[in-house]
């Protein structure tokens, strides 16, 4: 699959000739600014999640920065149907159990 990718300070609309040329099966929106891992959930971007999957109700939105039991929610609820974590998942002493909430928290939200 071939997805493309939202740093925080682009637009939504930006994806729109490549989603609608059928050219990504994806779009990923960055929820900190890239660099470095370990970051805050910007909650700034739960509005762009939102509008994005209005306009694309069965695109695949992911999303990756300061993803955590406590953030992957309003992701979730916002559209996002994947999440990527690391520093929480990594962080976590129960490596199975980090990933089991975050996966839960997205099958609620599509529920």
């Amino acid at each position: 699959k071939a997805g493309v990718c939202l740093r925080p300070k682009a637009a939504a609309a930006c994806v729109a000739p490549l989603v609608e040329a059928g050219l990504v099966d994806l779009i990923l929106v960055l929820t900190v600014e890239p660099g470095f891992g370990g970051q805050a959930f910007m909650p700034e971007m739960v509005p762009k999640i939102e509008a994005l999957r209005k306009a694309y109700p069965d695109m695949d939105i992911e999303v990756d920065g300061g993803i955590k039991d406590s953030t992957v929610g309003a992701a979730a609820k916002a559209g996002a149907n994947v999440a990527v974590a690391g520093s929480y998942v990594f962080g976590a002493s129960d490596l199975k159990a980090a990933v089991s909430t975050l996966q839960a928290a997205l099958d609620a939200a599509a529920a």
